[in-house]
């Protein structure tokens, strides 16, 4: 069935703004798949059910609006881990900034340059997971990333990683629109943790697309750089076999426009996936985390956790699916959703929901939004703390059930710091 017309109409200037995608190689007929699925569905308008809280006119344009580069004085973050490094500036590979890729329990390869062969390992997941994540839920955007991602990494864990992998993006031009595609894929037992930070681009679209073979683990954190007049749209497409985990933390403070969209089927019995995120608003800021996650196998655990506090006419949405599949019994799944308004401006938008199918399972979810705690905040002040120092401390203490969804407890802690930071400044 072709798009309607109007999407129709948008999606071809989209198109001719972006390079041209490859027509030869592994990754050609995933590609052409891609396009052929997006043109069918079209570029999302607000009709559309998973678009009605967010506008997505900024991210149909062909062209970015013009995003400033925010002057950043502080370290960037993870800069204390021992990590292998990996750069991309405005979406653009930096060799002369990034590590060698090369880590033991690990292969490491460039898409731009991985692509142009016959056969690799990632043709197998390359498109794959994206193209079953559109359903129930049509994405476009992620179509979109498929057909015409101009770069990215292929990680192949073999075995545990030693160092985390660490992707670093840099903004450096105001009108850049980045278009990166990840593939990591796990082998049974393998361990890996990728790491991701920076603003990327004026206008960013990533997918990353993880394959967790039986047994693996698979740790992601990421925070959304601090360029306040970016827009992004983002996908993580997971499949999580038998005693797998995923888990995966995204921090955000800043960004006129960001859209998160997690996707996770859970195939194997005994599988974990565990998705979270904390995000800070001021002013012109509009925050989305769309969530999927299906549960298709038995003894399965899920979380959903997601913080977001919002001030000065800030939007936070929130989109969560648990699906439970027939047969998936003993499934475990729980959700919780909740925004702390600062003022009588801001919104917290949210739509949880259930889906189940299977008998014998504990399935809850849960969304609030208020204000802060008068009583608490006079217990403080009613023992000399000053206000604004009493209202940052319940701030800390609303995030800290996602917070405690990040395990390693020194990078726990460093985005911890950040948010103190950050609502230091916002005094």
């Amino acid at each position: 069935m072709a798009a309607p017309q109007a999407k129709a109409d948008t999606l071809g200037p989209r198109l001719a703004a972006l390079p041209a995608a490859p027509t030869k190689g592994w990754t050609a007929a995933a590609r052409a798949d891609a396009l052929a699925r997006l043109t069918a569905m079209g570029l999302p308008g607000r009709r559309d059910e998973y678009w009605r809280y967010t506008r997505p006119d900024s991210l149909n344009a062909p062209e970015a609006e013009k995003a400033a580069i925010f002057k950043n004085e502080e370290a960037p973050l993870f800069d204390a881990v021992d990590r292998l490094k990996i750069v991309f500036v405005d979406g653009v590979f930096s060799e002369a900034e990034s590590d060698p890729l090369d880590v033991a329990g690990i292969k490491i390869e460039r898409l731009a340059v991985a692509q142009g062969a016959d056969i690799h390992w990632a043709q197998s997941v390359y498109g794959a997971l994206e193209a079953a994540g559109q359903t129930p839920v049509l994405r476009p955007f992620a179509a979109l990333n498929t057909a015409m991602a101009t770069d990215g990494v292929l990680i192949h864990a073999t075995g545990k990683a030693h160092r985390p992998v660490s992707l670093i993006y840099r903004h450096e031009s105001e009108t850049s629109d980045a278009v990166l595609h990840h593939v990591v894929k796990l082998d049974a037992g393998a361990e890996l943790t990728v790491l991701e930070n920076g603003p990327a681009a004026a206008r960013f679209n990533k997918v990353m697309e993880v394959d967790i073979a039986e047994g693996a683990r698979f740790h992601h954190i990421r925070a959304q750089g601090r360029d306040h007049e970016r827009r992004a749209v983002t996908h993580i497409f997971a499949r999580v076999a038998a005693e797998a985990t995923f888990k995966s933390f995204t921090l955000t403070v800043n960004g006129r426009l960001t859209r998160n969209e997690c996707v996770i089927d859970m195939v194997g019995d005994d599988a974990v996936a565990h998705v979270a995120g904390a995000c800070m608003g001021d002013g012109d800021f509009h925050h989305d985390d769309t969530v999927f996650v299906t549960h298709g196998a038995l003894n399965g655990e899920s979380r959903q956790v997601f913080k977001k506090v919002l001030r000065n006419g800030a939007t936070g949405v929130f989109q969560g699916k648990i699906l439970v599949q027939p047969g998936a019994q003993k499934t475990d799944g729980y959700q919780i959703s909740q925004s702390l308004l600062l003022d009588d401006d801001s919104q917290f938008l949210a739509k949880p929901e259930l889906e189940i199918y299977a008998d014998d399972v504990a399935c809850s979810h849960g969304s609030t939004s208020g204000a802060i705690d008068e009583t608490a905040l006079y217990y403080l002040r009613s023992r000399g703390v000053p206000k604004k120092d009493a209202v940052d401390l319940l701030v800390m203490s609303f995030m800290a059930e996602a917070l405690d969804e990040v395990e390693d407890e020194s990078l726990r802690e460093e985005i911890a710091e950040r948010l103190r930071g950050w609502l230091v400044r916002r005094r």
